[in-house]
């Protein structure tokens, strides 16, 4: 059942205390060649990022002042009372005090991280793309049944598109697809919003056996597999040349942990957190981009690896750099494929082979 199989893709490693974690060197962020993205993000207007997950701990150090601010939930009413707490709905969206997102799970304002997975993934997000505000929405509860977690989601994607999120990141997924599911991304589709979706960790043929929300045949979703630092696709990771788009780091990603701790994960839920800030990166150049476009951008400036041929769509990896270049030197990137590069796109799939990966469910 589809519902069941919601899950997290996850495996943590050694917790650590260190406050400055993300100064250390990392090969994961070097992988992805992030040099002179601070810069750019800060400049520019804050994007929006909605974080479908567990919640965040936006009391983090690596956390600090990427919250969102719903301007409807900010300042004084008309009685003199902060609004982000004073019990009323007061831009009407149907949220009491949704001042940073909302908890889809216990429904209610109640964000905070109490399992360390959306921390973990928010961290990623701000730390490519430093100065975007996440919106936190909360939709994971493990006590929950399977389908209370999937009628969350899709709740947590409608508020999305309804707060004007300019990217979503989801991190879960299954192998049944659910109608309402496809239509709330059909929604933010619509929206011209970019749907960045983990392929999934269950070491399969995504062509062959789809993974849902991320093999759905709409334009907006961006699906990604995760590689380690030899550039190798995760034997636990999924792969397809027709249903994953792009490959980036996943194997042992420092970032943020709840309660200021800092800790290692692997898997294609981190993958996504790349891409997702690296959408951001770029839609801050260029604000114009619709989320088809946002996302061809990013696939045809992948950087082409050999062992990536025949497992994902663009036969390479996130190159911010390469990216960030290409879009500053005004060069149509749709039309910047090498005829080899179209001809390894359509390449046979090559099995993986079954990884260790830990799932939640």
């Amino acid at each position: 059942m589809r519902a069941v199989m919601i899950f997290f893709f996850l495996l943590i490693g050694l917790l650590m205390t260190v406050e400055n974690a993300f100064a250390q060197s990392d090969w994961s962020f070097a992988a992805t060649d992030r040099a002179g993205s601070r810069l750019l993000v800060s400049k520019s207007a804050p994007l929006v990022v909605a974080v479908i997950d567990t919640g965040a701990d936006l009391l983090h150090p690596a956390l600090k002042g990427a919250a969102w601010r719903n301007p409807g939930e900010t300042g004084l009413d008309s009685q003199g009372r902060d609004k982000a707490s004073n019990g009323i709905d007061d831009d009407g969206n149907g949220f009491i005090d949704d001042v940073s997102g909302w908890n889809f799970a216990g429904n209610d304002g109640f964000i905070h991280d109490s399992h360390g997975h959306g921390t973990h993934i928010s961290g990623i997000i701000n730390a490519v793309a430093p100065g975007v505000k996440l919106m936190t929405l909360k939709y994971y509860d493990p006590k929950s049944k399977g389908e209370d977690n999937l009628k969350a989601l899709i709740q947590a994607i409608r508020y999305a598109v309804k707060m004007k999120a300019d990217v979503i990141n989801y991190s879960g997924g299954g192998f049944v697809p659910n109608l309402e599911e496809r239509a709330a991304i059909r929604e933010a589709e619509k929206k011209g919003i970019l749907f960045v979706a983990a392929a999934g960790n269950e070491a399969t043929n995504s062509d062959k056996r789809h993974f849902y929300p991320a093999g759905y045949d709409l334009n907006n979703i961006l699906s990604v597999t995760a590689h380690d630092p030899r550039m190798d696709i995760l034997p636990s990771s999924n792969y397809g040349t027709q249903t994953v788009h792009l490959a980036a780091p996943g194997a042992a990603v420092l970032s943020a942990l709840p309660q200021g701790a800092w800790g290692a994960m692997t898997g294609t839920s981190q993958a996504t957190a790349f891409v997702t800030g690296a959408a951001c990166l770029l839609k801050t150049q260029r604000p114009d981009l619709s989320a088809s476009e946002l996302k061809a951008q990013l696939e045809d400036s992948a950087r082409f690896e050999t062992q990536m041929r025949g497992k994902v769509a663009s036969a390479g990896r996130l190159d911010l750099r390469r990216t960030l270049a290409l879009q500053d030197a005004g060069r149509s990137l749709s039309g910047y494929r090498l005829e080899t590069y179209t001809v390894l796109r359509n390449k046979a799939l090559m099995r993986s082979r079954l990884g260790s990966e830990t799932s939640l469910k």
